[in-house]
């Protein structure tokens, strides 16, 4: 079974459904980072949360509330949206996969490795140290995947980046599932970072990844261009002058930063990175350029979105924002699945 991506064609994007999209896309964003100060176990007036945002008072219980629980994990699912949403456009336009997620290149699965062996072996406790054993797993894993994957002449292609990332994934899953089922302190302080949460992700354990997450921004929308030949098949690129194993380096990188910075931050959330891009695309069509700037904004309204729908469904109680994303992405992908072109069947 091949996976075929869809191909730019020629037709212009019309620029009135972009900018709709664009304007759409902001007011969701607002609203979602509203809801996340406002929504809570707690009750708390509009008024309040502007005043505790503006004229903070240590005295008050519910600007505490605010300041020291809700700005943090919404500032997480911002960064973490953000940079999964990208990382998504990135990974499904360098591999030319629609169904491509972090999950495809070993991230995920390297960033839980490391994870794992911080708890076991380091005695690492605080979501801080998560996040550092989680980054330079997240980056390992890629960059292993990256090597295997350029091995032989024609280099990195899409195929052998996918295979080396499952076949990786599925050889640091079994080492996880070896400790996890050895040491159960282990795995009862994983699972809480498995789950894919926002809370008690505080501001200082998510500000220091703020410049990774920039960089691999920024070298995001340096790709888009690169992103819009590699589409148009590798010797179509080559003959229009894209050096492909630079456009697959800057990529490469760009996914590292994202794609760890996210999982370090948030643990390993699913369908964000699978679904955001192709909501994008749907309102741009295919011009990368586009669909990357899309995707930063579509990504935090969905992940601060289903932070917000897990605190309300569960009262008093609350569940983790990658489960709740994962529930609403099984409908997506189903219908992503069947606007997919799968030859070879």
């Amino acid at each position: 079974m091949t996976l075929i991506h869809e191909r730019p064609t020629p037709t212009r994007t019309r620029p009135r459904r972009v900018v709709i999209g664009f304007a759409l896309a902001l007011v969701l964003l607002g609203l979602s980072i509203a809801a996340s100060l406002l929504v809570g176990t707690r009750e708390i007036a509009l008024g309040t949360v502007v005043e505790a945002l503006l004229s903070p008072d240590d005295t008050v219980t519910d600007h505490t509330v605010i300041l020291d629980l809700r700005v943090p994990r919404t500032v997480v699912g911002l960064l973490a949206g953000l940079a999964l949403g990208m990382a998504g456009a990135l990974m499904q336009g360098v591999t030319r996969n629609p169904l491509a997620d972090p999950g495809l290149l070993g991230v995920n699965a390297g960033a839980s490795l490391f994870v794992v062996a911080g708890i076991a072996w380091f005695g690492v406790t605080s979501s801080l140290g998560y996040v550092w054993f989680a980054f330079i797993g997240a980056a390992v894993a890629a960059t292993i995947v990256y090597l295997i994957g350029s091995l032989g002449r024609e280099g990195a292609t899409p195929v052998k980046l996918a295979l080396a990332g499952t076949a990786l994934t599925a050889a640091f899953t079994s080492l996880i599932t070896i400790v996890l089922l050895a040491d159960t302190e282990t795995f009862d302080r994983y699972r809480f970072w498995a789950a894919g949460s926002l809370v008690a992700r505080g501001l200082d354990a998510a500000l220091p990844l703020a410049p990774f997450i920039l960089v691999g921004a920024v070298l995001a929308i340096m790709a888009a261009r690169m992103l819009n030949a590699l589409a148009l098949g590798d010797d179509l690129a080559r003959g229009l002058g894209q050096n492909l194993v630079v456009a697959r380096i800057v990529c490469a990188v760009a996914i590292v930063l994202l794609c760890g910075s996210a999982t370090a931050m948030a643990g390993p959330i699913v369908f964000v990175g699978l679904a955001v891009p192709h909501v994008a695309r749907w309102i741009t069509g295919p011009d990368y350029r586009l669909i990357i700037a899309f995707s930063a904004l579509f990504g935090p309204t969905l992940l601060v979105a289903a932070d917000v729908l897990g605190r309300l469904i569960a009262q008093p109680g609350e569940i983790e924002a990658g489960l709740v994303v994962a529930f609403l992405g099984a409908p997506v992908l189903i219908a992503l699945v069947r606007r997919v072109k799968l030859a070879g069947l």
